[in-house]
């Protein structure tokens, strides 16, 4: 399974969705996840992949992680687990 597919997952479980139901192009809100979810959400990432996602619940837009759309959440847990050496 890729890091798309994993995180896709996380989501879709969130939002009570199969997979398939979730668009790179969709936001959290257009799935049905509100601010409690996404802290789920982002707790599931952080447990599946074993990272730590510099996010403020307080300040969802604020920091370097992008919450924007689903694609954006790859591909921000994509450069979490390569590291800052990949920067």
């Amino acid at each position: 399974m890729t890091i798309r597919d994993r995180v896709i997952a996380i989501i879709a479980a969130q939002a009570m969705l199969d997979p398939g139901d979730v668009a790179d192009d969709s936001t959290l809100a257009d799935l049905g996840i509100d601010s409690l979810g996404l802290v789920e959400s982002i707790f599931a990432i952080e447990e599946a992949f074993d990272i730590t996602v510099p996010f403020n619940a307080n300040e969802p837009d604020a920091g370097d992680f992008d919450i924007s759309s689903v694609a954006a959440i790859v591909r921000a847990v994509e450069g979490l687990i390569a590291g800052p050496s990949a920067a």
